[in-house]
């Protein structure tokens, strides 16, 4: 079921899981966003609404609504 921008997340693979079925883990984002790994403490460049930190492979994920903010990021774990 599609929630739309009111959907609500407990956790990161939560939301990795919404944006797999949707479709869009590969598609690029809006604007590309600084991310801080919160696994291995390194920054790097989101571009798609899913994500793996190239340092340690923490996969992580934001709907198309929140592709805004870095503060609505979430981590969904390492190799998720």
């Amino acid at each position: 079921m599609h929630d739309g921008c009111s959907g609500t997340f407990e956790n990161g693979k939560e939301v990795v899981e919404k944006v797999r079925m949707m479709g869009f883990s590969e598609q690029y984002m809006p604007v590309p966003l600084e991310i801080k790994c919160v696994e291995c403490d390194k920054e790097f460049e989101m571009e798609t609404f899913e994500a793996k930190c190239p340092h340690c492979n923490m996969i992580y994920g934001v709907t198309p609504c929140h592709a805004f903010d870095p503060a609505n990021v979430q981590a969904a774990g390492v190799d998720y």
